[in-house]
Protein backbone atom coordinates (compact mmCIF):
# COMPACT_ATOMS: atom_id res chain seq x y z
CA UNK A 1 0.00 0.00 0.00
CA UNK A 2 1.33 3.18 -0.99
CA UNK A 3 1.45 6.09 1.35
CA UNK A 4 -0.65 9.58 1.00
CA UNK A 5 2.06 12.19 0.75
CA UNK A 6 1.12 15.08 2.60
CA UNK A 7 3.19 18.23 2.37
CA UNK A 8 3.29 20.56 5.73
CA UNK A 9 6.48 21.88 5.07
CA UNK A 10 5.96 25.77 6.39
CA UNK A 11 3.70 25.07 9.35
CA UNK A 12 4.55 25.92 12.89
CA UNK A 13 2.92 24.25 15.53
CA UNK A 14 0.53 23.00 16.38
CA UNK A 15 -0.61 22.79 12.49
CA UNK A 16 1.30 19.87 11.49
CA UNK A 17 -0.41 17.62 14.52
CA UNK A 18 -4.21 19.25 13.80
CA UNK A 19 -4.38 18.42 10.05
CA UNK A 20 -2.56 15.46 10.58
CA UNK A 21 -5.49 14.34 12.53
CA UNK A 22 -7.73 15.88 10.32
CA UNK A 23 -6.24 14.08 7.33
CA UNK A 24 -6.27 10.74 9.39
CA UNK A 25 -9.89 10.93 10.07
CA UNK A 26 -11.18 10.57 6.88
CA UNK A 27 -8.69 7.67 5.98
CA UNK A 28 -9.34 3.63 6.34
CA UNK A 29 -7.51 2.37 9.12
CA UNK A 30 -4.53 0.78 7.87
CA UNK A 31 -3.48 3.54 5.43
CA UNK A 32 -0.30 5.03 5.60
CA UNK A 33 0.39 8.71 5.00
CA UNK A 34 4.04 10.00 4.68
CA UNK A 35 3.81 13.60 6.65
CA UNK A 36 6.84 16.29 5.40
CA UNK A 37 7.71 18.81 8.55
CA UNK A 38 9.96 21.75 8.63
CA UNK A 39 8.58 22.80 12.15
CA UNK A 40 11.69 21.67 14.28
CA UNK A 41 9.13 20.72 17.42
CA UNK A 42 7.11 18.01 14.86
CA UNK A 43 9.97 15.58 15.86
CA UNK A 44 8.78 15.68 19.53
CA UNK A 45 4.74 16.35 18.89
CA UNK A 46 4.08 13.77 16.09
CA UNK A 47 5.39 10.63 18.12
CA UNK A 48 3.69 11.86 20.96
CA UNK A 49 0.36 12.45 18.81
CA UNK A 50 1.05 8.67 17.44
CA UNK A 51 1.38 7.01 20.93
CA UNK A 52 -1.95 9.32 22.09
CA UNK A 53 -4.19 8.41 19.21
CA UNK A 54 -2.74 5.09 18.81
CA UNK A 55 -1.49 5.55 15.68
CA UNK A 56 1.76 3.58 14.61
CA UNK A 57 4.91 5.64 13.96
CA UNK A 58 6.40 3.40 11.51
CA UNK A 59 9.58 5.31 10.64
CA UNK A 60 10.90 9.07 11.47
CA UNK A 61 13.70 10.41 8.94
CA UNK A 62 15.41 13.78 9.56
CA UNK A 63 15.25 15.84 6.28
CA UNK A 64 17.29 18.89 4.29
CA UNK A 65 14.85 20.95 6.50
CA UNK A 66 13.01 19.34 8.56
CA UNK A 67 11.86 15.86 9.49
CA UNK A 68 9.45 13.31 7.57
CA UNK A 69 6.98 10.90 9.09
CA UNK A 70 5.49 7.79 7.65
CA UNK A 71 2.22 6.74 10.07
CA UNK A 72 0.22 4.05 9.99
CA UNK A 73 -3.71 4.54 10.95
CA UNK A 74 -4.95 2.53 13.99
Amino acid sequence: MNPVLYDLRGLKCPLPVIKTRKKLAGMASGALIRVDTTDPLAVIDMPHFCNEDGHELVETEKTENGHRFLIRKR
